[in-house]
């Protein structure tokens, strides 16, 4: 979850002042408070997927009265410049705090009603310009180079102004371990690069590649409530087998004479509805990298993927009272009757609003049980 005040929590859950903000930006900048030009918000949303290589996308709706970018370098112009946006809680007395939605770079404007209409922008987060930049050569790294130093060949190369943030400086400053050729798609590469080691890498609310463990999906961090000071507004659910699976197999490459690092992690709580040993069966995922050269790596990359997965096949939708800095991973818990105990569940994806009008949306999967074994 994004950092905010013990009072922007308690406030957002009750009667308050919501504002936005949205500002060109046409220099490469980092940080939650950037210099900019501020353009009004008609409408619009920022659509968020724990899943996708873009993590996040913009809709956004502007007053298009002499605004159509006639040049290249018009600020609307979809050549390089990003929308920064903001979503906060006005307190009165001149007191707001804003809650940074990151930056999207422009990708494309139209405007249906010529001249002065509204112009309708769509934006992609900063991810966008890696996914783009494919390789029109190979690269050949090193055993030596280490896991930072190929994330940030292959990230400065396309962003050379790039803040990279690891949480774990172990990882970061590991040797790969053996020499590896990354061909054409370089964000593939970069992913593949983070799974080995157990992370996940995305651009953050500051405009920062952060690469991380997933949060604990057994600590939820908001409570999503009906009732008297609930925020719940509506829910859907379904339970669903497809794309689940309960053990991830984990190897790497090796030399011809070495037997290559290999790792199982396994559902091994045996109350959960996709316990390995149960009446779900064993649905396992496979997965390789030649970055993974010791059982360890297996071990942790094995860990890391089961744990995003346990307890989809339980899954709801809901509707509420917006809470800007929730974000994809985040966990939460679910209270929607007094009939029932609470569910801790995982946020896969969630639509802020940019108006007063629409509740958030969100996507989960029930964290039920989170205790993992190895085969």
């Amino acid at each position: 979850m994004r950092p905010v005040s013990d009072r922007f929590l308690r406030t957002v859950r009750g009667s308050h002042t919501a504002v936005f903000r949205a500002k060109i930006c046409a220099t490469w900048q980092t940080g939650v408070g950037p210099v900019g030009v501020e353009i009004p918000i008609v409408a619009g949303d920022v659509q968020m997927d724990g899943a996708a290589a873009i993590r996040s996308t913009l809709d956004l709706t502007t007053d298009g009265r002499a605004m159509w970018p006639e040049r290249a370098d018009g600020l609307l112009a979809p050549y390089g410049n990003e929308l920064h946006i903001a979503r906060g809680i006005s307190f009165g007395n001149g007191t707001t705090e804003w809650v940074s939605l990151g930056y999207h770079r422009i990708q494309a404007a139209e405007q249906e009603n010529a001249p002065d209409g509204p112009i309708r922008l769509s934006a992609r987060d900063r991810m966008a310009g890696i996914v783009d930049a494919r390789l029109l050569a190979p690269i050949q790294f090193a055993a030596t180079d280490t896991f930072g130093a190929v994330t940030e060949a292959l990230v400065r190369e396309v962003c050379p102004e790039a803040t990279i943030e690891w949480d774990d400086p172990a990882a970061r400053d590991r040797q790969i371990g053996r020499s590896v050729i990354a061909e054409e798609e370089r964000y593939d590469v970069l992913k593949e690069l983070w799974d080995s080691v157990g992370k996940t890498g995305h651009w953050d609310h500051r405009g920062v590649l952060v690469i991380r463990t997933p949060p604990d999906p057994a600590a939820p961090v908001w409570e999503v409530n009906a009732g008297e000071g609930g925020v719940l507004v509506a829910m859907a659910r379904e339970l669903s087998r497809d794309s689940v699976y309960n053990g991830v197999a984990a190897y790497g490459e090796a030399a011809d004479t070495e037997t290559p690092p290999r790792a199982v992690a396994v559902d091994d709580d045996s109350r959960s509805p996709t316990w390995w040993y149960g009446r779900f069966g064993k649905v396992p995922r496979y997965y390789s990298s030649p970055f993974i050269t010791t059982v360890a790596q297996a071990r942790s990359a094995a860990v890391s993927m089961l744990r995003q997965q346990l307890g989809l096949p339980y899954t709801v939708d809901f509707a509420a009272v917006p809470n800007p800095a929730l974000e994809p991973g985040d966990p939460v818990r679910i209270t929607y009757s007094s009939r029932r105990a609470p569910e801790t569940h995982v946020l896969e994806s969630l639509t802020i609003p940019l108006t007063v009008e629409e509740p958030v949306t969100a996507k989960t999967r029930e964290q039920a049980r989170i205790l993992i074994g190895m085969l």
